[in-house]
């Protein structure tokens, strides 16, 4: 399974669903690094709040020594507690469901794949990468690099942008620790209704996620095959249900006209290159700006859904109706957020370490 990154920075994640763990292994990380053990906990729960009681807490297996990092590869695990072996094991290996990957998992592995509650195509792969992500974050927050997002959309209620511009540390921190990430409150009312009302009827919902880095220093990048935009964009399709990812203005140029498009440049005030505007969000050529790195993620409805549905049978290669048990999260975009920040954070850690000023 192509489950390792490799870009300066080396992400190994492991495990299934229902295995006894998953976890992480992160490699090349810079020795000496303070790591809040109390913070990382406190991004985890963003993920998923509560499920990191009970000892479900990433356990830390190496790399930190004295709440420092160590040089040597850090490893964590969470242990799947309360296991069980669902009694569709058989079925679901023959009758696919709809908008998963078992068919594809199926044809990829010849069959051998672990399906239970997805195994490693499953969402719950997320919560290592979000370990990771956290542990880069405070990496670079302690040089005043900070990344935060918001959900901007669920279905057809948007949220308010950040500014794009003028975005400050404390816009991203006013967001994050929100029990229900968004800018204006009225609007998540509306969201967490229509996501309520969407679960009565056993259906799901996507929607957009919003997401800032600001400080970054300009001339962090490489043009072509290794720019920022390639490699963020390589974590962030490694979170599941990804169907979309664009920077600045994103397709929205495409119905621009050049003088449009583009961010003219001057002096501020303390003799530093700026944009009036942030068309091209923060990367020109591969290459940070010196403005807000700025993109947003769109999510597809979760495919779990408490309605039947049609499917082949896989054995006898006839068409054959399929209902689910229960409906999973009937919205997967809230717990994204933080794994959108993660994956954004472990990019432009990998890039920082070129940058000849970052010890």
């Amino acid at each position: 399974m192509a489950s390792v990154w490799n870009n300066r920075i080396h992400v190994s994640v492991f495990g299934e669903a229902q295995g006894p763990a998953i976890g992480v292994t992160v490699d090349n990380l810079p020795p000496g690094e303070f790591i809040d053990v109390g913070q990382l906990h406190k991004f985890m729960e963003r993920r998923q709040p509560g499920i990191h009681e009970g000892g479900e807490f990433m356990q830390i297996m190496s790399g930190i020594l004295n709440d420092r990092t160590t040089g040597s590869p850090l490893c964590a695990f969470i242990q799947n507690h309360d296991v069980v072996i669902p009694d569709v094991k058989e079925q679901l290996g023959r009758l696919p469901r709809p908008g998963h990957a078992d068919y594809t998992g199926t044809l990829r592995y010849r069959g051998f794949n672990d399906i239970r509650d997805g195994g490693h195509f499953s969402d719950r792969l997320t919560a290592p990468l979000c370990f990771a992500g956290a542990v880069a974050g405070q990496i670079l927050e302690r040089r005043g690099i900070y990344t935060g997002a918001h959900i901007l959309q669920i279905h057809n209620t948007k949220d308010k942008e950040f500014d794009s511009v003028n975005v400050t540390k404390e816009d991203l921190l006013a967001v994050r620790y929100k029990a229900f990430p968004v800018i204006n409150s009225r609007q998540g009312s509306r969201m967490l209704k229509d996501i309520r009302a969407a679960a009565d009827g056993g259906e799901t919902l996507g929607g957009v996620v919003e997401c800032v880095s600001i400080n970054v220093p300009a001339g962090i990048g490489s043009p072509l095959f290794d720019g920022l935009e390639n490699t963020i964009a390589q974590l962030i399709f490694g979170i599941p249900g990804v169907r979309g990812l664009e920077f600045g203005a994103g397709f929205a140029t495409a119905k621009m006209v050049g003088s449009q498009c583009n961010d003219s440049f001057y002096v501020n005030e303390h003799g530093h290159v700026k944009t009036h505007s942030n068309m091209h969000g923060g990367i020109l050529g591969g290459i940070s700006s010196g403005m807000p790195i700025t993109m947003r993620v769109a999510f597809k409805p979760a495919a779990s859904i408490a309605q039947p549905q049609q499917t082949v049978n896989l054995s006898t290669m006839e068409e054959e109706a399929i209902s689910l048990q229960e409906c999973g999260a009937s919205c997967a975009v809230p717990q994204s957020v933080p794994v959108v920040e993660a994956c954004v954070n472990l990019a432009l850690l990998s890039h920082m370490l070129d940058y000849p000023h970052f010890t």
